[in-house]
């Protein structure tokens, strides 16, 4: 089957970790994978692996933050398949933990800027077409303290607050007008760079994998 036949996921931040192992999981369950990401070396990696595994991927190494770069690859992505049916919004950073009062404001402003206004943007470009799809999904990878504050965590919890809240929003909209379904996805405590940096004295065996995760993911686009 060709890429053109399969269905189209895009997936961001898919250089690693839950975003790499999702890229993956939905490849060996049928999707073509458009993999995004900074990081040009991890995308090679996670590309090279689909195909091994006898999938297809195609990589777009960029800054999410980029609303332009948005733009344009939402423009490709319609001009060759006309449609996007999974929506990934993996992408995220963690910022420095700190007390919300000594946080920089451009420090804080780049936690929104990635965590929220670039899913934004991704939703707004690729709206026309997730509705062209006959069964389109969007999954947010958002976290627990989203919905339950933690002292030092405020600036990531609260984008990731926002990010829930947009998604969910969203799917109010399109609900009744299109087969647009929307989730909220919180793994939980996963064995991840983001992870180890947050809790570096932590035991990552005793944490859930990444692939865990991403199958997980792949059971909210059979919803």
């Amino acid at each position: 089957m060709s890429d053109i036949d399969k269905p189209v996921a895009l997936v961001t931040g898919a250089s690693r970790g839950i975003g790499a192992a999702t890229a993956k999981t939905l490849a060996a369950n049928g999707y073509h994978v458009l993999l995004t990401a900074r990081t040009e070396g991890g995308l090679e990696a996670t590309e090279t692996a689909i195909h091994e595994a006898g999938g297809t991927a195609t990589i777009a190494p960029f800054d999410i933050t980029d609303g332009d770069a948005v733009d344009r690859l939402a423009q490709a992505v319609g001009g060759r398949w006309g449609r996007l049916d999974a929506l990934v919004l993996n992408a995220a950073i963690l910022g420095d933990l700190m007390p919300v009062s000594h946080m920089e404001p451009k420090d804080f402003e780049k936690l929104f800027k990635t965590n929220v206004t670039a899913n934004y943007r991704l939703i707004r470009a690729f709206d026309p077409l997730l509705r062209a799809s006959k069964d389109a999904h969007v999954v947010a990878v958002t976290s627990g303290v989203a919905t339950t504050p933690r002292a030092y965590w405020g600036g990531y919890a609260a984008s990731k607050a926002a990010l829930a809240n947009l998604i969910e929003t969203y799917g109010l909209e399109v609900a009744a007008i299109s087969k647009i379904k929307t989730h909220v996805y919180n793994p939980g405590g996963t064995a991840t760079a983001m992870r180890a940096k947050a809790f570096p004295g932590e035991d990552p065996v005793t944490l859930k994998t990444p692939e865990t995760a991403a199958a997980e993911i792949a059971g909210l686009l059979k919803a």
